[in-house]
């Protein structure tokens, strides 16, 4: 009895896919905290020594980032005064 040689790549393919989803996504968590590091953190060292972490640690310094800077963040809300009509 012969087997194909396609078999083990058709076990793997399931696995393959996962990962790359995982990997997919974690390159696209990195950028989204790049990106808010370099556009919502405060100038100075501060915002400097945070991209070195997030590049030099990749999705490790992401994940540090995440939780001890943009979580701990306040939310900034902007809401508009209400208007109150004049009285007559």
């Amino acid at each position: 009895m012969t087997t194909s040689p396609d078999v083990p790549v058709l076990l793997f393919a399931p696995l393959f896919l996962i990962v790359l989803t995982l990997a997919v996504a974690a390159l696209a968590f990195w950028i989204w905290m790049i990106v808010d590091c370099a556009t919502k953190e405060s100038a100075g060292n501060d915002k400097i020594i945070w991209l070195l972490v997030i590049i030099l640690l990749h999705f490790l310094g992401a994940l540090i980032y995440f939780f001890a800077r943009r979580l701990n963040r306040p939310k900034s809300v902007a809401a508009a005064p209400v208007a109150t009509p004049p009285r007559l």
